[in-house]
């Protein structure tokens, strides 16, 4: 017997033979997790069920990034700003996808671009293109206005050909900026509707209500007219035809604080595209947008976190303080269309509106109250009522005063903005931390009044401080941007529908989607 001191293991030939073969067959393996890895990011079928709701909206694996190339301003600059306002240099773009090797490089390894990766490269190169023209003609117009304002002479800016309307005056934060952009908008931009989904819930929405604009949208995406491109391959920004007015009318039990069945019929749906389609993954939702006008439509989005944080959100309540982001989502009017049609537009001139101010409407939400307890029957020349006498026509008084109040109700969107707008009535907005429609293109202090919720017990010296010359301004621009608030049907260029479309299409230019 052998001390266990002294003890030697051995080794037969078979275990040597093993070993030989095992450790090769590792290495092997190995290579291939390596080499399959970057593969497998860009599967959607193997990965949707983790990614479709990632909340963290800062992952950097994301495939998208945010590009301020309409920028005439330093990148920290807002918005409104940024859009198309600055003098000062702009930065520079992006270099343009490489598409004409058909090949990248990843790991160190040459791989083939697929056809599908090759398309999304040449629609970016296109969407850079029209980000340096915008910017072009931002610039040329910011430069011969500062030459018009150092020589004090006239000078004709040149405008893009048009042969229904070309934007102009003091209406719009850069009018030929907006002009090219509008141009090439028509030219280039392409939706994809998401097909899954029926009727009401999805592909279909309200017409005659207060929640009309969200069901006109959805109306004439699904007529396909218009933007509509029948090959996801082709799109640049992919529709989630939903009505969340819808989801509240047939899934909600009204009454309850249960909110639930509307999240799950929204998270679903984003499972669904995302477990069908390899778009929602490859961007995490970036390039994809819904629109609501209801009340519940920011929390419905925010059900699904990468919907919150990344896609593009069009609401009628764009309450910063509740996540709205201007930097990527888009605000659009609410407009009250009870017949389905508008009952009239225009008004008298200014020298028949005898009324200074008017408000009706009853009490909704603590600014209406602060209003109501403030004004309501207090003065001749700041009419507010809650409930209009009989035989008073509220149209008639909108079309004899010379400012509307348009105070926010439980939600900072308000009818009263486009009504007002409609009456050739000068709107006085009166809300706190709301984003106006169209205020990327539109200058509202050229044909509004903004008063803070602080101030509504000054609200008649603020306005009797308007000069008569400033309210016959104001009230030309008035009728001048009314066109942009106008639904028709079918669609007008430049009608509130273009102009809805005009504000996704800023916000794609905006970022760069990427296939790796």
């Amino acid at each position: 017997m052998r001390a266990a001191g002294n003890y030697r293991p051995t080794f037969s030939l078979s275990s040597y033979l093993v070993v030989l073969l095992v450790i090769p067959l590792l290495v092997l393996l190995l290579l291939l997790t390596f080499l399959i890895q970057p593969l497998s990011s860009r599967s959607s079928s193997s990965s949707s069920s983790e990614t479709w709701a990632v909340g963290n909206s800062s992952s950097t694996s994301r495939n998208f990034s945010y590009s301020r190339a309409l920028s005439a301003a330093p990148a920290e600059a807002p918005l409104t700003s940024f859009l198309y306002g600055s003098p000062s240099p702009a930065p520079a773009p992006a270099p343009a996808p490489q598409i004409s090797t058909g090949a990248i490089q990843v790991g160190g390894i040459r791989r083939v671009k697929s056809w599908r990766s090759m398309k999304l490269d040449k629609l970016e190169e296109s969407l850079s293109k029209a980000r340096s023209s915008i910017r072009e003609a931002a610039a040329t117009s910011l430069a011969l206005k500062n030459k018009i304002n150092s020589t004090s002479k006239s000078v004709q800016l040149v405008h893009d050909q048009d042969p229904d309307y070309v934007p102009h005056g003091r209406i719009y934060r850069n009018a030929q900026a907006f002009h090219r952009s509008y141009l090439l908008m028509e030219k280039l931009f392409k939706i994809y509707v998401y097909e899954e989904g029926e009727v009401p819930l999805f592909h279909a929405g309200p017409c005659k209500s207060i929640y009309s604009s969200e069901g006109r949208f959805i109306h004439e995406m699904e007529k396909g007219k218009l933007y509509r491109t029948k090959d996801p391959d082709e799109a640049d920004v992919y529709f989630i035809p939903v009505s969340v007015t819808n989801l509240v009318e047939y899934l909600y039990v009204h009454g309850t604080p249960d909110r639930d069945p509307i999240k799950r019929a929204f998270i679903d749906y984003i499972k669904v595209i995302a477990d069908r389609h390899p778009f929602w993954n490859r961007s995490l939702g970036a390039d994809h947008f819904m629109l609501s006008c209801h009340d519940w439509g920011p929390v419905t989005s925010s059900s699904v976190p990468d919907f919150f944080h990344n896609s593009i959100r069009v609401l009628c309540n764009a309450n910063t303080s509740e996540g709205f982001n201007p930097s990527k989502d888009a605000s659009f009017p609410e407009i009250n269309l009870l017949t389905g049609e508008i009952s009239s537009l225009g008004g008298p001139p200014p020298s028949t509106r005898t009324v200074l101010a008017f408000f009706a409407g009853r009490l909704h939400g603590h600014i209406r109250y602060l209003l109501l307890n403030e004004w309501k029957g207090k003065d001749e020349d700041v009419q507010v009522y809650e409930v209009l006498p009989k035989k008073v026509s509220y149209e008639n008084k909108l079309k004899s005063s010379k400012f509307c109040l348009c105070p926010s109700g439980y939600e900072v969107a308000s009818p009263r903005v486009v009504e007002a707008i409609y009456a050739e009535c000068v709107p006085v907005l009166i809300s706190d931390a709301y984003v106006p429609p169209f205020s990327d293109v539109l200058n509202w202090r050229s044909f509004s009044v903004q008063i803070p919720v602080q101030n509504i017990s000054d609200i008649k010296n603020i306005l009797m401080g308007i000069s008569h010359r400033q309210y016959l301004r104001m009230q030309r621009n008035v009728k001048q941007v009314q066109r942009h608030f106008v639904v028709n049907g079918p669609p007008k260029r430049y009608d509130v529908f273009h102009m809805i479309v005009h504000s996704i299409w800023l916000r794609r230019l905006n970022i760069r989607v990427h296939d790796f």
